[in-house]
């Protein structure tokens, strides 16, 4: 490749092109976040470049002095960013800085809610950081090579945030990349040191490597050795996780967060642990105060915990540390006994790892522990962005899965609504001779508080748990019992919670018989039962079967479910049962025997299999209602009427 290349105009994805449209015009209040993101992309270059490096023999010795270098000319109105870090060759430049393929753009524009404020904070974890760049510049332009190529491939990119960009091929001596901002005249309060300073300590204090101010002049901006005393050193570098804590504050803890996260909100808690011995590592756990915008979707993704040893980053998203039920974890673990070259095979079969995963996960359900039963704004703060991650450790962690379910919060019968209820609080609420935990799951919270299934525990004042998270059929499905106290639900198999109530007579049993007859092949059993008090019916999930939640569940996610016939409990006292026993007619009974059927299955949030005809059902008893109704009226008015003329007469 020659020294230079043609400069080449290309068009942003419309994507990009939007949300530079976005960082323009919209974001002016948030203007300084532009210098942290452009800071941590340098610091990400570096610790990338000291990872390779390890390993791969072309780039030893390239991982010395990494520095990040912040330079400013306010006469010029120019800020400069340069790193040394791995750098980026052509197509990695096009792929990083003109598409969506890297950024997470499209995902950034789509959770946007208007509010410019909010909106900027969703830059750093989205990884769109580059592109706010334009909150404050005119032009930006990027140099760069990457550190295993030679000089004759680096490669120049400019833009104006308009929609274009140029890039072209050049030659350049240094590795890494070297980022520079023409500041719009608006913004050009933000070039003094004093201001530079602030911003860089305020978001970028724990950076691993050194951040430098320059302050250029205009006759000096293209000299390669400033002073020395104006290449001041404005973050601490020390590894925060490495100093005793008798040494920090909670604002060291905070900012150290802010810096490692991108989040700009404060943590819920943090644990930091030293642990000497036969094997030594530092821990330093965070409890975020709000979720990531995909943490539910992608469930394989962990990259809250950074593995450092001996203080090299070696790896994101460090799996082998942390379980997927606590994927919300931030925070670093650095180890003095791994071998720098690790790869995440050897991770995987590491005793050592083993070990410093059983920690992080005690001392991650420590904290939650702790949280929960301080209970408070912060509590439920945490369990409404992570409550139902946290559930899937029951599924998952059979060790740890009694612990877990005595974190987990329900609503109840009891409750006002809100997932307060825990499971030792129920047991401790238990009438005199329950030895089960009861529970309903159900669509929504208004679909469970009105099921027919609760009549019978409201009448004995037995406490329910409502469950309405997706993700609670699989988890009761997995636990079976906590504390010796078995979980059922009060929609499965025969119950009777008053051992006084009388056996079901012939009678009742004889009407269940000419219901079950009139239905067929739509239900398994038809069974008068006790849980009844003021609806006419239930559907009843078989005990060891598939309850019909879980079925419309698995449907929804695009599985198959094999057909299976619920049964129907009837309420034989109710005075909808008491009038379809006098009867004759078999066609009216069947009909009325359908209805029943169906609204059984609409009270559970269930769906009918033919809506149509079940109006047409209601429709023409309506009719038959009315018209009745209206028959009698008019006979006793036409009585009344001889009876005046009678009378008159």
């Amino acid at each position: 490749m020659s020294d230079s290349t043609a400069a080449q105009t290309r068009r942003f994805d419309a994507e990009v092109h939007q949300l530079l449209k976005l960082m323009i015009n919209a974001l002016y209040s948030n203007r300084e976040i532009f210098l942290r993101e452009l800071i941590s992309n340098a610091s990400d270059a570096s610790d990338k470049l000291r990872f390779e490096a390890l390993t791969r023999e072309e780039l030893k010795g390239c991982d010395q002095d990494l520095d990040i270098e912040v330079s400013f000319d306010a006469g010029a109105g120019r800020l400069i960013v340069v790193d040394r870090g791995i750098g980026m060759n052509q197509d990695e430049v096009v792929e990083n800085l003109g598409t969506i393929a890297r950024s997470g753009t499209r995902r950034f524009l789509e959770s946007l809610s208007g509010d410019a404020k909010k909106d900027a904070r969703l830059i750093g974890q989205f990884g769109v950081g580059f592109y706010s760049a334009f909150i404050v510049a005119s032009e930006v332009e990027v140099e760069t090579r990457r550190a295993d190529e030679p000089a004759e491939a680096g490669v120049r990119w400019h833009s104006t945030g308009e929609g274009e960009y140029s890039i072209e091929g050049i030659s350049r001596e240094e590795q890494g990349t070297r980022i520079t901002l023409t500041i719009r005249e608006e913004h050009r309060d933000l070039l003094s040191r004093w201001q530079l300073e602030r911003i860089i300590r305020h978001y970028s204090n724990h950076v691993a490597f050194p951040i430098r101010l320059v302050e250029l002049g205009a006759e000096d901006e293209n000299k390669e050795d400033a002073e020395d005393a104006n290449k001041q050193v404005i973050n601490d570098t020390q590894a925060l996780w490495a100093r005793p804590r008798s040494e920090l504050a909670d604002d060291d803890y905070k900012s150290f967060y802010n810096s490692l996260t991108g989040d700009p909100e404060d943590p819920v808690s943090w644990a930091h642990h030293h642990v000497e011995g036969s094997q030594s590592y530092s821990l330093l756990l965070y409890l975020p105060g709000q979720a990531p915008f995909d943490l539910l979707i992608n469930r394989d993704e962990r990259e809250g915990l950074k593995l450092y040893i001996q203080r090299v980053f070696i790896m994101d998203a460090a799996e082998q540390l942390l379980p997927r039920y606590l994927r919300f974890m931030r925070g670093v673990v650095d180890s003095a006994d791994l071998p720098l070259n690790v790869s995440r095979e050897i991770l995987q079969d590491s005793p050592l790892l083993k070990k410093i995963r059983a920690t992080v996960i005690k001392r991650s359900l420590d904290m939650i522990e702790k949280l929960a039963q301080e209970g408070g704004e912060q509590w439920e703060k945490f369990w409404e962005a992570f409550g139902s991650i946290l559930k899937e450790g029951v599924i998952e962690d059979f060790e740890q899965r009694e612990r877990i379910a005595g974190i987990l919060r329900f609503a109840s019968t009891t409750s006002d609504g809100k997932e307060t209820v825990c499971l030792d609080d129920y047991i401790g609420r238990m009438t005199e001779g329950q030895d089960t935990i009861w529970y309903l799951t159900a669509d929504n919270l208004k679909v469970a508080r009105s099921s027919p299934h609760l009549e019978a525990f409201q009448r004995g004042n037995i406490e329910v748990l409502l469950l309405t998270d997706r993700i609670d059929e699989w988890l009761v499905a997995h636990l079976n019992q906590y504390k010796d106290k078995p979980l059922k639900s009060v929609s499965q198999g025969k119950i009777n919670l008053d051992d006084d109530a009388p056996e079901p007579d012939e009678a009742a049993r004889k009407l269940a018989g000419r219901v079950k007859k009139a239905l067929g092949d739509l239900v398994g059993n038809v069974r008068p039962g006790t849980r009844l008090t003021d609806s006419p019916g239930c559907i009843v999930d078989d005990e060891h079967g598939m309850s019909l939640q879980m079925q419309k569940l698995l449907r929804q996610a695009g599985q198959e479910v094999p057909e299976t016939k619920p049964d129907l409990e009837i309420n034989a006292g109710h005075p909808l049962l008491l009038a379809m026993g006098s009867i004759d007619d078999d066609r009216r009974f069947e009909d009325l025997s359908q209805l029943l059927f169906e609204q059984a299955r609409l009270a559970e949030g269930g769906e009918l299999a033919d809506p149509a005809s079940y109006v047409r059902r209601v429709n023409q008893l309506l009719v038959e209602a009315l018209t009745a109704g209206g028959a009698s009226s008019a006979d006793k008015d036409s009585g009344s009427g001889e009876d005046a003329n009678a009378t008159s007469a």
